[in-house]
């Protein structure tokens, strides 16, 4: 299965913040991602499972990576852990800046506009935190 055969997956909103992303994923040092749990209610779309298979659009939408999930869950903010912050790729210390910086992105404009209203953010805010690996395109799942 191809890039052209998998669903897809775009990084925050087109520009130099999904340029990063995926530059962090193609160097290895992006292998963690989360997503407002509302947005996927808003879009009816299901969470995603460990196992599935995406690919990474770039900001000029064409597909950059493929990715395998090896892990989801839905969790409150609060539950983030430093691990799991760095693991995002972005140079966070621990999970405050992680936090602050979700924060900051899920009231963005962008999500806002999308929704059509700014999302109350907080301790209990549900997110969805998916661990993934960085896949070949045609590459046998994992077990």
């Amino acid at each position: 299965m191809g890039h052209d055969d998998l669903p897809t997956l775009e990084l925050a909103f087109p520009g130099p913040e999904r340029d990063r992303g995926v530059a962090a994923i193609l160097s290895g040092r992006k292998t963690a991602l989360t997503g407002l749990l509302e947005i996927y209610e808003h879009a009816g779309e299901a969470v995603p499972r460990a196992g599935q298979r995406f690919s990474v659009l770039d900001s000029d939408g064409r597909p950059a990576v493929t990715i395998e999930l090896v892990d989801v869950r839905v969790v409150p903010m609060k539950e983030i852990d430093d691990d799991f912050a760095r693991a995002e790729g972005r140079g966070y210390a621990d999970a405050a800046q992680w936090r602050a910086a979700h924060e900051e992105f899920f009231r963005s404009e962008g999500v806002t506009e999308y929704l059509g209203r700014t999302p109350v953010v907080g301790d209990d805010t549900l997110v969805v935190a998916e661990r993934f690996r960085a896949v070949a395109p045609g590459a046998p799942a994992r077990p």
